[in-house]
């Protein structure tokens, strides 16, 4: 794993292959470890860098009050330091939403959006009262032993088909989240409503969603579809929230296929 400090702030990252540059943004109580499928079945073609987002993984954890705002100027800085250009930008789950704060605050840094399992924030996809429930949820279960929370996480990340190695493999990253930079991260985007920013992307835009994803369901994924102008919308049968960890080789071709018709 490599590190680049950025505004202050050291942002550990895995890098492998050659080409155009592929960013992967991944979900709440994770890190870049969950992108290691990606990694390796998409770096044959670009450039594949996947960050611990800061408080994640080994990335350095912020300070309370660290905002939508900053996690959106943190990876511009991070793409910039890398000297990545331009990249595409893949955001899953929570990581989707980061992207779109990366679009609403640059919109010159990224040459298209891939949005997995999105939201357009919480708040912008989600009634009151789940917000209300999962920030209530997140909150509490924060400083738990994982053990006392992942187990009840699993069913809304996997379908029941999923092996029992995955199911461990899904836990195993959970439970190396940093409970303070947790904290941060949710606190931040929890109550982020991105509705406004929607109809102004105007970059190529794809959405890649699990057909029995309990989490972000396809009615967030229409959502989404209707007010992103000429943006693809892609349901893969079968699969639920991690659909880059339940269904690897379909969600790297799709990714693939997008984006090499962007020339």
């Amino acid at each position: 794993m490599d590190h680049v400090e950025v505004a202050g702030l050291r942002i550990a990252y895995e890098r492998a292959g050659t080409g155009p540059a592929l960013v992967l943004l991944h979900g709440g109580f994770q890190h870049s470890g969950a992108w290691w499928r990606q990694l390796e079945g998409l770096s044959g073609d670009f450039t594949v860098v996947a960050w611990d987002a800061p408080g994640c993984g080994g990335s350095a954890v912020p300070p309370r009050g660290f905002g939508v705002e900053d996690y959106g100027d943190c990876l511009a800085g991070f793409i910039d330091a890398l000297g990545l250009g331009q990249p595409h930008v893949l955001g899953l789950s929570l990581g989707s939403v980061i992207a779109l704060e990366l679009y609403r605050g640059h919109p010159g840094v990224p040459a298209s959006l891939i949005l997995a399992s999105a939201y357009a924030g919480w708040a912008g996809s989600l009634s009151p009262a789940e917000v209300a429930r999962r920030t209530a949820q997140v909150l509490h279960e924060i400083d738990l032993p994982p053990a006392e929370f992942v187990p009840g996480w699993i069913p809304t990340l996997l379908t029941e088909a999923a092996s029992a190695d995955l199911v461990s493999e899904v836990s195993a990253v959970m439970s190396e989240h940093h409970p303070a930079g947790t904290r941060v991260i949710f606190e931040a985007f929890a109550p982020a409503d991105y509705r406004s920013v929607l109809p102004t992307i105007a970059v190529p835009t794809l959405l890649l969603y699990g057909e029995l994803d309990r989490r972000s369901p396809v009615s967030v994924a229409q959502g989404l579809h209707e007010q992103i102008p000429g943006s693809t919308l892609i349901v893969m049968p079968a699969v639920g929230h991690v659909s880059n960890i339940e269904t690897p080789d379909r969600f790297n071709a799709e990714v693939r296929r997008f984006l090499l018709t962007l020339g």
